[in-house]
């Protein structure tokens, strides 16, 4: 299974696969405005890849079935300050 891999211009971190290249058309038009012009990073086989990156690959496999695309962002970025205030006890939440 091969698919095409871009990055977000505008979303640090983000990529988009689709399952041809430059063919966005299966991608929702709010996604496409959120995510901003596609910058191509790489074509790659799925199914001669045993691990991707940060993404789950069977994740991947299936929102291209599924869908046409798949969209990775990072995982939200810990507050270590609530966390510590958590763990100190001075949590007012």
């Amino acid at each position: 299974m091969l698919t095409a891999v871009y990055k977000s211009k505008k979303k640090a971190d983000s990529f988009l696969f689709v399952e041809k290249r430059d063919d966005f058309t299966k991608v929702p038009e709010p996604l496409m405005a959120m995510f901003g012009q596609p910058k191509y990073v790489m074509l790659i086989n799925l199914a001669k890849r045993a691990m991707l990156g940060t993404a789950d690959l069977e994740t991947v496999k299936a929102a291209l079935t599924e869908k046409g695309y798949y969209l990775q962002i990072p995982p939200p970025q810990e507050n270590l300050l609530s966390q510590l205030r958590k763990e100190n006890g001075a949590d007012n939440d």
